[in-house]
């Protein structure tokens, strides 16, 4: 029950999951392996600071920002997650400040592969003072693990981005105590999962480099599966290009609560959103009778008519567009890869 057996095997996830990454970017140049270290210590960062969660006193704490950015972060939602106990009864407070969709969902399952949504609110059912404050009570199902808070807001920065917090009803818990075993488990348990991050860097974009430059329905991403928002309908793609070419991105836009585009490195994290356009929504973004013209470039070509997303000059990216409850299937946009100059 030592701990220190944790911490060791915490250190031998961290040396194995370096050197799997390093044989995955050999071959890549020494800024885009950079990148990929970079990457795999923002999701070390991630869990880390999620490690002494207890589902017993739950608190709110947010989740995947710019620092901690973990398998396909979102710039313009803001996110708080929580361990939850199931069988519990909680209480939820905060502010909305300028999100103009918010959600609070609990679910099931430990992992990316077994997560389900099991229990929600959302903004439809929300009571929301004309402050912006909301409180509203949630029962922890059986099976529940984790409760989340989504807003969603139109820019990527927003002057108010809200804030909430949880409460447990009933009677206090005991004051948590330290116990050996369980830090050993939690130290051990974050080393074998560190360990595999590389794996999936390479498995997820695997069908995307086999097939550049087009788009393809994210089904398994559907239904609130992997910890996802439900009612969003998914679309996906990546850029393969070279110095002076664009991807022009051209398509309708369904009837929907709001939409979005993000652009992504081979490492799943969003792009240089504080710094670059890389991430546009429908308040953002120049429609034409209902359909969008994205142009993704390592610079702006300054066209009317056409939203530039900014690739940051690499030659493989990944993006992916959301549609909260769409009023029907969103179309797939036509894709096509161009000299710059040719538009």
């Amino acid at each position: 029950m030592d701990a220190a057996v944790g911490w060791t095997r915490m250190v031998e996830g961290l040396r194995e999951a370096g050197q799997k990454l390093d044989e995955l970017t050999n071959d890549l140049d020494p800024r885009e392996r950079a990148d990929g270290y970079r990457a795999l210590l923002r999701a070390v960062n991630n869990l880390t600071g999620r490690l002494e969660g207890d589902p017993d006193t739950p608190g709110l704490m947010p989740f995947n920002g710019w620092r901690d950015k973990f398998f396909m972060d979102n710039p313009d939602y803001r996110y708080w997650i929580t361990d939850i106990r199931d069988g519990r009864r909680y209480r939820v407070t905060g502010n909305v400040g300028d999100s103009t969709y918010q959600s609070i969902t609990i679910y099931a399952g430990t992992s990316v592969a077994n997560a389900i949504a099991v229990t929600r609110i959302d903004t439809d059912t929300l009571a929301i003072d004309g402050d912006g404050t909301f409180e509203t009570t949630v029962d922890a199902p059986q099976g529940a693990t984790s409760l989340w808070v989504r807003y969603i807001h139109d820019v990527v920065e927003p002057e108010r981005p809200g804030w909430c917090r949880i409460e447990t009803l009933g009677p206090p818990a005991a004051p948590p105590t330290l116990d050996p075993a369980d830090l050993k488990r939690r130290l051990s348990g974050l080393g074998a999962f560190v360990s595999q991050i590389p794996a999936v860097f390479g498995m997820s974009v695997a069908e995307d480099m086999k097939s550049p430059n087009t788009m393809r329905r994210w089904a398994a991403m559907t239904g609130g599966a992997a910890f996802t928002e439900p009612g969003i309908d998914y679309l996906r793609g990546a850029w393969e290009l070279a110095d002076g070419e664009a991807l022009v991105i051209e398509g309708a836009v369904p009837q929907c609560r709001h939409w979005n585009i993000v652009l992504y490195s081979r490492f799943l994290n969003s792009l240089d959103y504080r710094h670059r356009v890389v991430c546009r929504t429908g308040a953002t973004s120049t429609l034409s009778d209902g359909h969008f013209r994205f142009v993704l470039a390592a610079r702006n070509p300054e066209i009317a008519g056409y939203d530039w997303l900014d690739t940051e000059g690499r030659t493989f990216g990944l993006f992916v567009m959301r549609f909260l409850q769409p009023t029907r299937e969103p179309e797939l946009p036509s894709v096509r890869r161009i000299r710059l100059a040719e538009l």
